[in-house]
């Protein structure tokens, strides 16, 4: 037997090459495509939520924008002048109701819609319950009459709860549009 030891003629160990960051394993880039999916679709989602808010907000803005109008212009008014005011509030609530409908049924003829059927579709579509029959009727055929009373903060509150009720479906689909909350007003 040989003297020398047969450890020594072992060589080193040679280890692999250290693993790379780069070409991540198959898994980080399935994870990586449905992060970046997912991200795409909640910024899709949380778009199309800005826009409808956004929406929102400047249709309620006219609604502001008219009732203040109609309390400024009508302090001081009487007789033929109130009238006047007042069948221009009623029209110009009519007004920004039926562009925030034509704004979210483009696919429906709304234009044309007036009276009852304009009303019949303002309570099939939105939260109406404050829609009463006095409004109804001012909202139906005020824009023709020469002498209307009418409760502005009434038309007012039913308007702005009616806009937000079709947002805010638009916005969540699972809230339904006939709840029963009223619109908090910087008017009241």
């Amino acid at each position: 037997m040989d003297g020398t030891d047969p450890l020594s003629q072992l060589a080193d160990i040679h280890l692999p090459e250290p693993i790379g960051f780069w070409p991540p394993a198959p898994g980080w880039w399935v994870l990586f495509v449905l992060l970046c999916l997912g991200s795409y679709f909640w910024g899709r989602r949380a778009y199309a939520a800005w826009r409808l808010r956004r929406s929102c907000a400047f249709a309620i803005r006219e609604l502001d924008a008219s009732l203040q109008a109609y309390r400024q212009g009508s302090a001081g008014l009487n007789g033929e002048q109130l009238d006047s005011h007042r069948l221009n509030y009623v029209s110009e609530v009519n007004a920004v109701l039926r562009r925030v409908a034509l704004k979210q049924f483009p696919e429906q003829a709304l234009a044309g819609l007036g009276g009852q059927d304009w009303i019949a579709f303002l309570r099939t579509h939105g939260n109406a319950s404050l829609l009463d029959e006095n409004l109804a009727v001012t909202l139906s055929q005020g824009r023709f009459a020469r002498h209307w009373e009418v409760d502005e903060q009434a038309l007012y509150a039913m308007a702005h709860q009616w806009i937000s009720s079709l947002y805010l479906a638009r916005i969540n689909p699972g809230v339904t549009t006939k709840d029963s909350s009223t619109p908090v007003s910087k008017h009241a």
